[in-house]
């Protein structure tokens, strides 16, 4: 900043500064000090207030006063002031904390200059960083405030600023108004908020005499009341006077006013007066209309207040709102989760709900929200897009959630459009509204359980049930199925199949089988148990001996034979050859057939009896050949279904072969064998 002639002005008080000099304070300084002050606020330095230019406001304060600068900054980057501002603090302001009388300084700056601060954004400055935790208006307030602070910050909040620190170095000219308060505060003499208004007296009401002077002066009444008063010439009259012709007989003079019957015919300068007089209170149309026949005419009277009741201001602004336009039907989508509704509802009972509708299918999402934040939104919608996808359109209202930066750019980011509704017209997103409206409904009606119940029993209602619209649920629409629910248990045909049995496993276990279980608490691993119920396909229950109960699977099971009656089951029942012993000793013979039956023939019985030694082969599948039970007579034995027990199965591989590719024409069937 340029002064002129500063350092000649200033030198008595830059003498002061040398450490050589001794301090003195006498007329040549204060002298001095003036002249300083006049120069900083001369026109030289001080520059005009304009709109396109930044404001900055810098305060400080000092133990016993506050000062302020405006100031302007141009594009080169230097500051210029606009005013000043500075005040002593009261005796009580001064037993406040350096904190408050920084904030006092900030807050006492922005009032002295609310003229130009105000509806403008604006950067105000201060050397107390603690201060940007508390009034930066970009943040949160603190939830832990003294009740001064607190007043100073909803203060603060009506104007548009930016708190920056700056170091105390940088912030000399306030700091100097601070040190160097004026004793009081001095009152601007002409204050930019003082309006001088000049109120004009209401006109005086139209008169007879107003109205005859004027008829006088008019160019067609004053033609018009001396045809009156002498005699009507013949026609044909021009068209300003036609009106008048056609009413002659009924016309008449009195007091140099023109009278049609008993209503006074205005002239041309009058016409607005007497306007403005028949719409005091603002009457309408008709009714204005109706006042001025009592009183008044003049030609196309009657359009004249038509034209004047439709220009008024105040009538306008207080007319009813215009009739409800047709209602837009939007597009009908072609696919499942094309264009989709979403709208926020609540607080209903304290909660959020956030209600999410496709169009297609009328599929209904009802999510619980925390808060009604941009994230909250986005999280939500990121679950229901990686279950849905993501759709071609999403339609919303102006909520800030709606309409922030993050949100455009998330749907941007999946290539979502998005279709924002008219402002304060919730009818434009009536999918979302509606099931607004009848989820708040629903809710209301459930009183049982917490909201996560009632949301999740209401959804699956809503997911079942034919929409009014489509005639279909939203399940069959969005996932092309219907979803099982309670009631399909009551029809046959939806009828829960009960588990397989021995037929479709390799093998299998009935009700009344001995087995053995694992046993996985104890140092025995199986256990004996028995079959008492079948509750999967490959799961049964077992009891044990002690009575407890079991749930195994097929492959935690063993078959147990048990004691043999000799008088119900042959010997060769159980007979098994003798390379299937695994203990190296051949199997007791019976001594009845020892003796009577020769090496040959007992061969043959031996082979006729082993269950799976010459089981023919069946085609099951085109590729595969798996074997069949031989067709044995039957024989009163206990029925034993289950895997092949080592002591009375021959020991071969249970490999399921694969059919020849040569026998793929034939039919195979069984294969008897001669001996």
């Amino acid at each position: 900043m340029f002064l002129p002639h500063k350092a000649t002005v200033a030198e008595p008080l830059h003498r002061l500064l040398s450490t050589k000099t001794p301090w003195a304070w006498g007329h040549r300084e204060t002298a001095a000090f003036n002249a300083v002050k006049a120069l900083l606020s001369s026109d030289s330095v001080l520059v005009q207030y304009s709109e396109s230019r930044p404001l900055v406001l810098a305060c400080d304060a000092s133990p016993f006063g506050i000062g302020a600068v405006l100031s302007h900054r141009f594009p080169d980057g230097r500051e210029a002031p606009l005013a000043y501002f500075s005040r002593t603090l009261s005796p009580t302001e001064r037993n406040y904390s350096q904190l408050d009388k920084e904030a006092l300084a900030l807050v006492a700056g922005v009032k002295r200059f609310h003229e130009y601060l105000y509806g403008r954004t604006f950067d105000l400055i201060t050397d107390h960083k603690p201060l940007l935790g508390l009034l930066a208006g970009d943040r949160p307030t603190p939830p832990v405030l003294s009740p001064r602070m607190l007043r100073w910050t909803v203060f603060l909040a009506a104007y548009h600023y930016r708190l920056i620190h700056r170091p105390g170095k940088s912030m000399g000219h306030a700091d100097a108004l601070s040190r160097c308060p004026l004793p009081a505060f001095v009152e601007d003499p002409a204050p930019a908020s003082s309006l001088l208004l000049i109120e004009d007296l209401p006109a005086a009401p139209v008169s007879a005499a107003t109205v005859a002077s004027a008829s006088a002066q008019d160019r067609t009444i004053s033609r018009v009341l001396n045809w009156v008063w002498r005699r009507w010439p013949q026609g044909p009259f021009a068209s300003e006077f036609q009106p008048f012709a056609t009413r002659q007989h009924e016309l008449s003079a009195h007091r140099g006013c023109l009278l049609w019957g008993d209503r006074v015919v205005i002239p041309q300068g009058l016409r607005q007066r007497v306007l403005e007089a028949l719409h005091v209170g603002h009457p309408g149309i008709v009714k204005m209309k109706a006042l001025a026949r009592c009183y008044v005419w003049w030609p196309n009277m009657d359009d004249a207040i038509t034209a004047w009741v439709s220009a008024c201001q105040t009538c306008q602004e207080s007319r009813p709102a215009p009739p409800a336009a047709k209602g837009h039907t939007w597009e009908t989508p072609k696919t499942p989760w094309s264009r989709v509704h979403i709208d926020l509802a609540g607080p209903f009972h304290g909660r959020t709900f956030m209600v999410v509708v496709d169009a297609y299918s009328k599929w209904l999402e009802v999510a619980l929200m925390p808060s009604t934040t941009t994230e909250a939104v986005i999280r939500v919608l990121r679950g229901l897009f990686a279950t849905h996808g993501c759709p071609d359109v999403l339609v919303s209202d102006n909520g800030p959630q709606f309409t922030s930066g993050t949100f455009e750019r998330y749907l941007l980011g999946l290539g979502i459009r998005h279709a924002l509704t008219a402002p304060f017209h919730p009818s434009s997103n009536g999918q979302a509204e509606r099931m607004v409206r009848s989820t708040k409904e629903t809710l209301a009606r459930l009183d049982r359980g917490d909201w996560h119940e009632r949301v999740a029993e209401y959804l699956f209602v809503q997911h079942i049930t034919p929409h009014v619209a489509t005639g279909r649920s939203p399940a069959e629409l969005l996932m092309g199925r219907r979803l099982r629910s309670p009631l399909d248990r009551l029809h046959p045909d939806f009828a829960v199949a009960e588990p397989p049995g021995c037929a479709n496993a390799p093998w299998s276990f009935v009700p009344g089988n001995q087995v053995f279980a694992r046993n996985y608490v104890g140092d025995i691993p199986w256990v004996p148990a028995t079959v008492v119920g079948v509750t999967g396909p490959r799961s049964y229950q077992v009891a044990l001996e002690d009575g407890r109960l079991w749930r195994r699977h097929i492959e935690q099971l063993r078959r147990r034979v048990g004691d043999l009656d000799t008088t119900e089951v042959p010997p060769t029942a159980l007979a098994a050859p003798e390379e299937t012993r695994t203990d190296g000793e051949a199997p007791p013979t019976p001594p009845s057939q020892t003796a009577s039956v020769e090496p040959n023939q007992a061969v043959s019985e031996q082979t006729q009896t082993t269950p799976l030694a010459e089981a023919p082969l069946t085609a099951a599948d085109p590729g595969e050949l798996v074997p069949t039970p031989p067709r044995v007579a039957p024989q009163p034995q206990r029925e034993l279904c289950g895997p092949p027990d080592l002591a009375t199965s021959p020991r071969r591989s249970g490999r399921v072969s694969k059919r020849p590719t040569h026998l793929k024409d034939y039919v195979v069937g069984q294969v008897s064998l001669l001996v």
